[in-house]
């Protein structure tokens, strides 16, 4: 399998490509899908044998044992990011933003206060809100096209109500890499107004060469208060198997979650236990280390071809396949940028204030497909912005 292949995902319930017409106005037939963060690539071939294993025993029962699994796990997390993981500390959710709602549900109640450190991942302040629980928006500071936190000026954002962190790491969409330092002045925060601090940590995997992510369950004195939340799904490109792990240490948090996993009958599928377990292998290493290398090639044609366009600026990426362009020098309002990009570009992307305060002047765009498409969006991007140039 080669990264350059190219899918033809139309007309298979993807949907990246099969609803970006209803939502965004984007052609199925001539647009580019560059929305939803999927990649448009197969899964390793190891993934592939345990499906079809699974095919050719030819029956789906109930999944027992999951002993591999966890050692997989394990293993992973020791080899990969050099983190000890007690199997008894891993539940298994439907994916980690129902991870997130079970954290909401199992540490919250409704009309409390949960902190996001804006603009992040979207789906977070869904499911907080949608639980009756008020989203605290702490923006981050933009220094020189790259995120930073600015905790003196969060502290007045706190009051009483206030019980939860979420955090994402590495950063979705702006694509940080979190220092050691930052992690643990995050860390002191939740320290200093008693907050439970959940980690969101499913791009952990895919670091641009020359990154080193660091796992908050490696800063001290954080342990009584974390919830690790980590996924195999968007390293190999297996979300729909919807699975994800939440990881606790300590034993009173652990038993709150479990308390509410048993409460609302909740366990995983046995397909995606068969492919997380396959994928965390050294089989599976070996084509993430092939992976990060092509979406670093991806990275820098598309920041390059970006770049060169006045007034448009593309994060550079530390980490994720997802690219945050900022249009604030083009001096255009946000309609008039979507618009040249949805309509006249045909490209679908995400819209920049789904990602909260400090999103306005932004488009987030996927990268994980063939090169020759990327190419192709940097193409219709210059021709759609060819009067600034």
């Amino acid at each position: 399998m080669s990264f350059d292949d190219i899918i033809d995902r139309r007309g298979t319930h993807c949907a990246k490509w099969d609803k970006m017409e209803a939502i965004y106005g984007v052609s199925q037939d001539s647009g580019l899908s560059m929305w939803v963060a999927d990649m448009d690539f197969r899964p390793p071939q190891v993934v592939q044998d345990a499906l079809h294993s699974m095919m050719d025993h030819g029956v789906y029962g109930y999944f027992g044992d999951d002993s591999k699994y966890l050692a997989a796990i394990q293993w992973w997390m020791e080899t990969r990011h050099g983190w000890s993981v007690d199997p008894a500390s891993v539940f298994s959710t439907h994916g980690l933003v129902n991870g997130t709602a079970m954290c909401v549900d199992a540490y919250t109640e409704p009309g409390d206060g949960v902190v996001l450190f804006t603009p992040v991942y979207h789906a977070f302040s869904k499911v907080i809100k949608a639980a009756g629980r008020r989203v605290v928006e702490c923006q981050m500071v933009n220094t020189n096209g790259r995120y930073e936190m600015d905790f003196d000026s969060y502290d007045a954002l706190i009051d009483d109500t206030t019980r939860m962190i979420v955090l994402c790491s590495p950063h979705n969409p702006g694509g940080r890499v979190w220092s050691r330092a930052e992690l643990e002045a995050v860390a002191a925060f939740a320290i200093k107004h008693d907050l439970i601090l959940v980690s969101d940590e499913i791009h952990h995997d895919l670091t641009m060469p020359g990154q080193t992510h660091i796992p908050m369950a490696k800063i001290d004195g954080i342990a009584d208060r974390l919830v690790m939340m980590t996924a195999s799904t968007k390293t190999f490109n297996i979300a729909g198997a919807h699975i994800g792990n939440v990881i606790i240490d300590d034993p009173e948090l652990r038993a709150r979650f479990g308390a509410r996993m048993a409460g609302l009958g909740l366990s995983p599928n046995s397909f995606g236990m068969f492919m997380v377990t396959a994928a965390y292998s050294p089989e599976g290493a070996a084509w993430v280390d092939e992976l990060r290398t092509y979406l670093d090639g991806n990275r820098k044609l598309f920041d390059e071809g970006i770049n060169a366009i006045p007034g448009l600026h593309s994060m550079e990426l530390e980490s994720t396949y997802l690219s945050w362009v900022d249009f604030s020098g083009t001096g255009m309002a946000r309609e008039e940028f979507t618009n040249r990009v949805m309509k006249t570009a045909q490209i679908a992307v995400n819209e920049g204030p789904t990602f909260g305060s400090g999103g306005d002047a932004f488009l987030r765009f996927n990268i994980a497909l063939p090169r020759v498409r990327v190419q192709e969006a940097v193409d219709r991007m210059k021709a759609a912005f060819s009067d600034l140039q």
